[in-house]
């Protein structure tokens, strides 16, 4: 075993510079220690002092900053993949994704890489880690030689040891060649770690693009990237859980793994991406295969000189329509092969003709509901959602009523448009009534029409009148919006009738379909649909309670079947009186079957919640939306669909999901099934196809492509996992199970899996490592802390929890991102107190931002007197220490703010001051906010000791242990003891509890015995 060297050279990050005062890696940061001489604003008084307290080095505690079992890890093996037997290559290359024939690379235990590993970035990938590097070696297929090389080597997790990553402030360094672990204790760099991982590949695709066809696994979903595609989608649209996927049922069973894909259809490109083609095949439609009705796509192949198309799903030999002829050359491949985007191209859109459109297409309706009750006037929640749309509709082109009124209409040309061309928009007020406001541009002020008829509703208006142009008519919205609060001001109605005025709001959009963007702020008691408390705490830790997860009521179910089948999605922003309870169980279902989402703010508060708010609405408004959505999923023969998991409608299995809308940021899940045996000669193929309304009024298709290997070799399979993927799936699917079954076994079910899946691995795929060390799959090491941080969501976490919060989650998680979930499992935390003086600033030479590295999500790694910027995705918290130096303050927040407790604790954004900390925090801040969902990044104060928000903050340090579950050290003893009881044939599966820490003790410390030691 090669011996631990923290310091050997890794091509994927910066050198480790020297130590600093407090333990952070990186230049002396003047934050850490005395500032430099002349530092601060004009005015400021010289800082003659660190921000820390004199105090000695840091360092892990007694028991390695961990909780339970982590004294008797010592002698705890963690180790890597064992390398699989060479098999010559015999076969000739007939894979157009993968050339399966190489040889499994070497791998080793953590903590010990290989000699001569690691080399240059831009080196030769077979001369760089050798003939068995599963990217070198690759030969280009007819499909792919239409493209350009690779411009470098692609990025690999599974060729960096572990600890070579970016040192954490508070770990101790062992000596160079000293052993990783200490007698007793388990040094945290050797067991896995997300920072790294996602720091390491952050750090390599700052100058690499991701080929999409040449390189067999994506990057880290939390990690940004340029992706080229090369005729396989890009990974923002689509992730498999397994890029090479066994062929026959029985192998796959033997793994434990899921078979599926994560499909985000319209997820937002990065800044220097290609644009996804849009093509028009006119009245005749896009070609499609006549048995299986794929749509054409790059893996269809030509035959009889171009006359015919066979389909890569079912083998299908088509006449090709003689429009879309075109000759084929002596190999095969189309003459104009490279002209076509829809043979080039894994992700395209097609125009389809009127026999795909169910109505006509229009631009998308907006229809703003807004809650004009008492409690959204007492809480500031009316004021703050109406400056929230005026700011979603004009950005910073607000304007007084009084200066709108002089300008002869609102469509100047110095004010862009937000929302594209053809869409209108409309306002909707209720309360124990509904108030309907026209706001024709020929008006000089909006007209009000009240319904007070509740139980068979209509709309008042014509379409024309409550459906307008925005910046036709700026000056009566602007107007509306402003006076909308004064106007309601004496309103005492405190329970909204909710339900009736969604009904009006269906009707009005049912020939058009569209968007309901609807606020709320308290429970709707009133009217027919009115709800009642049905969470009193009595329910909470027993069988029924999963009753409180989903709706009982018939009404709000047939409003939600109603909105999908007029093609309209619904968004609701809820803001909880006091943290009450507000049903988002039924509320929030009309927003989940039709495609939509719930934001909620359990405790809301105007002064630090608006700005929030008002993102939030603006990121709803303006991200890429459709409308009027049904999907179909098709797969090669041999494979079928067997369930799918997000947020949608679909009236029996096998129909099409049907969403009244979709959006960027939603993504879903769907399961594969063998029905035959897969030729391990041919791919598997994968294609999704969304036909949708776009928001400028345009019938489409979105055609999402993706292929993977199939092999009989289990080595092959487990080198190409998405851990990604894998760990989307499982969230997707223990989310749809929360209606169905009890939390504790939802927890003992997820437990079972971790253990089933990695001791898979070890009896397929780990080579000869002695039985006492714990073997990960190279590509899911971190699989087991993501599970982890599973187990402690709000979802699934034991414990007393509102029922309102674990059914936002459970909806969040059906329809997440992968990169918004895997923020949300493990957060993101940097410390401000010892950043580098370079850190968040643009790079000279490249220009790219310099990002911090992050820690260890554990309080072990948090130091006295710092400060500290968490963020999970969905909200982020500023933590700073009691005992914080007032110099720190000042340089963050403005002269004179030297004294925790005088911080408002109602800040929601830094300031902009000309200090060096404030702008590496706000850098930072911005960086952060680019590589994230659907979530507003808005500050919220964790002050030591004084604020509820601490609560959060520990909440979030997911490696210890809190939210009822173990700490990541005793979790890894709980999974080793369950892989060892499982081969050795003793393991019962009700005994997989998993969350208790005193749960068979006495068990895990026998096991630990038979460790072996490193």
């Amino acid at each position: 075993m090669a011996s631990y060297n923290p310091y050997q050279q890794n091509p994927y990050q910066q050198a480790p510079p020297s130590q600093s005062q407090y333990g952070q890696n990186g230049p002396p940061s003047q934050y850490a220690g005395t500032p430099q001489p002349g530092y601060g604003p004009p005015g400021t008084p010289q800082q003659d002092q660190g921000y820390f307290p004199p105090q000695g080095q840091p360092g892990m505690n007694s028991d390695g900053g961990m909780g339970g079992l982590t004294g008797q890890m010592g002698g705890m093996g963690l180790g890597g993949d064992a390398a699989a037997p060479y098999r010559p290559n015999k076969k000739k290359n007939r894979h157009a994704y993968h050339n399966l024939e190489q040889p499994s690379g070497p791998q080793q235990a953590f903590g010990a890489p290989a000699a001569g590993q690691f080399g240059h970035t831009n080196a030769d990938t077979a001369q760089q880690y050798g003939s068995d590097h599963p990217y070198a070696g690759q030969q280009v297929t007819q499909a792919m030689n239409q493209f350009p090389a690779p411009a470098s080597a692609p990025f690999s997790p599974g060729l960096q040891a572990p600890n070579q990553g970016f040192r954490q402030p508070s770990q101790p360094t062992p000596a160079a060649g000293g052993p990783g672990v200490s007698q007793g204790k388990v040094d945290p760099e050797q067991i896995p770690s997300i920072p790294r991982l996602r720091d390491s590949a952050a750090q390599y695709y700052l100058d690499h693009v991701y080929p999409t066809m040449e390189q067999h696994l994506p990057p880290p979903a939390a990690v940004p990237f340029v992706a080229h595609d090369q005729g396989n989608s890009s990974s923002k649209f689509a992730r498999l859980t397994l890029n090479n996927i066994p062929s026959t049922q029985e192998a796959l069973t033997t793994t434990a793994l899921p078979l599926g894909i994560v499909l985000q259809p319209l997820a937002p490109l990065q800044e220097g991406e290609q644009t996804v083609p849009v093509l028009d095949f006119g009245d005749v439609g896009p070609p499609r295969c006549r048995r299986c009705r794929t749509y054409i796509n790059p893996f269809m192949t030509f035959r009889s000189g171009g006359n015919k198309f066979v389909c890569n799903m079912c083998t299908f030999p088509n006449d090709v329509p003689p429009e879309y002829f075109a000759p084929t050359d002596p190999t095969g491949v189309r003459v104009d092969r490279a002209q076509r985007s829809e043979l080039t191209t894994g992700t395209v859109e097609f125009m389809v003709p009127k026999e795909y459109w169910a109505k006509e297409p229009v631009g998308l309706h907006w229809l703003f509901l807004i809650d004009v009750g008492q409690e959204a006037i007492n809480r500031g929640f009316l004021q703050a959602f109406c400056e929230g749309v005026l700011s979603a509709l004009y950005g910073d082109h607000q304007h007084t009523e009084e200066a709108d009124s002089e300008q002869t209409n609102g469509d100047s040309p110095e004010i862009p448009r937000r929302i594209p061309l053809g869409s209108k928009v409309g306002f909707v007020a209720f309360d124990r009534a509904m108030y309907f406001f026209n706001c024709n541009a020929k008006l000089d002020q909006a007209q009000m029409l009240v319904m007070p008829d509740l139980e068979e509703p209509f709309v008042p208006l014509g379409s024309e009148g409550l459906f307008v142009d925005p910046y036709e008519s700026k000056s009566v919205i602007t107007g509306l919006l402003q006076r909308l609060p004064s106007l309601f001001s004496r309103n005492k109605a405190p329970e909204p009738a909710l339900l009736p005025a969604l009904k009006a709001t269906q009707e009005a959009l049912a020939l058009t379909g569209g968007k309901i963007i609807c606020s709320l702020s308290a429970l709707p008691t009133w009217g027919p649909g009115r709800l009642f408390l049905r969470d009193k705490n009595d329910l909470h830790g027993i069988e029924t309670e999963r009753k409180l997860f989903q709706t009982e009521h018939a009404e709000w179910r047939t409003m939600a079947s109603k909105m999908v089948a007029s093609g309209i999605g619904v968004d609701f922003f809820l803001a909880a009186a006091s943290g009450g309870y507000m049903d988002i169980a039924t509320i929030g279902h009309i927003s989940a079957v039709s495609g939509g989402e719930t934001y909620f703010y359990p405790v809301f508060t105007a002064p630090r919640d608006v700005q929030r708010l008002t993102k939030e609405i603006e990121r709803t408004v303006t991200r890429e939306t459709g409308y009027q959505a049904l999907m179909k999923v098709r797969c090669s023969n041999g494979l079928q669909v067997s369930s799918y998991h997000g947020n949608f409608l679909q009236h029996n299995f096998g129909a099409d999901l049907e969403l009244g809308s979709v959006d960027a940021d939603k993504a879903l899940g769907v399961m594969f099934s063998y029905d035959g045996k897969l030729d391990s000669k041919l791919d598997a193929h994968f294609q999704c196809a969304l036909l949708y309304t776009t928001a400028s009024g345009e019938r489409r298709v979105r055609c999402t492509n993706t292929v993977a290997s199939v092999s009989e070799s289990m080595s092959e399979v487990m080198r190409f996992l998405d851990q990604d993927a894998i760990v989307s799936m499982i969230a997707k699917e223990a989310a749809t199970r929360m209606t169905e079954r009890t939390l504790k076994d939802i927890r003992n079910a997820l437990t079972e899996k971790t253990i089933d899946i990695l001791a898979g691995h070890r009896r397929t795929g780990s080579g000869s490592h002695p039985p006492g060390q714990l073997v990960l799959p190279e590509n899911l090491k971190e699989f087991g802390m993501y599970i982890l941080g599973l187990l402690k969501s709000r979802a699934f976490k034991a414990g007393h929890e509102p029922s309102d919060r674990r059914t936002h989650t459970m909806r969040f998680l059906k329809s997440a991102s992968p990169l918004e979930l895997s923020l949300f499992l493990y957060p993101r935390i940097v410390g401000l107190h010892t950043l580098p003086d370079n850190s968040c600033f643009p790079d000279p030479e490249t220009g790219h931002l310099i990002v911090p590295p992050c820690l260890r999500a554990s309080f072990g790694c948090i130091e006295d007197g710092g400060a500290y910027l968490v963020d999970d995705g969905q909200i982020c918290l500023l933590w700073l220490h009691e005992h914080v130096n007032p110099n720190l303050l000042e340089d963050l927040f403005g002269p004179g703010n030297t004294n925790l407790a005088d911080l408002d604790h109602n800040l929601s954004s830094l300031p902009v001051l000309e200090t060096h900390l404030n702008a590496q925090a706000r850098n930072l801040i911005a960086y952060w906010s680019s590589v994230r969902g659907s979530k507003a990044l808005t500050l919220q104060l964790a002050r030591q000791g004084l604020d509820g928000a601490e609560y959060e903050f520990a909440r979030l340090l997911v490696e210890d242990r809190n939210n009822e579950a173990q700490s990541y050290v005793d979790w890894l003893v709980h999974l080793h003891r369950g892989i060892q009881l499982e081969l050795s044939g003793q393991r019962k599966k009700e005994e997989g509890e998993g969350m208790g820490v005193g749960a068979g003790l006495e068990g895990a410390m026998a096991g630990l015995s038979n460790l072996i030691g490193r």
